[in-house]
């Protein structure tokens, strides 16, 4: 399946803002079709796994704080849902 500008616009803003050394973006979309948060544009659900120097030291939370500040407003305003699995190399 081809990556939509979401997609690719997810992956953009991660590498300039975390210089991972590991990203997969997955687009969950096709099994949330029709429920609560689905806008029909196919990009409204992702999976995010990415490993980065920036979170050796950092919790949970605070990883996923960083990867929802370089995003910003596509979480409010483009994607639904996101899981997020964050790792610093050697984890």
């Amino acid at each position: 399946m081809p990556k939509g500008p979401v997609h690719s616009e997810i992956e953009k803003r991660l590498t300039a803002e975390l210089a991972p050394t590991s990203l997969n973006v997955i687009n969950d979309s096709a099994s949330h079709h029709g429920h609560a948060g689905d806008d029909g544009s196919g990009e409204s659900h992702f999976t995010v796994e990415i490993e980065c120097a920036a979170f050796a030291g950092q919790s949970r939370l605070d990883r996923q704080r960083m990867v929802n500040k370089a995003l910003g407003d596509m979480m409010r305003d483009k994607v639904h849902a996101m899981a997020i699995k964050a790792s610093a190399p050697g984890e």
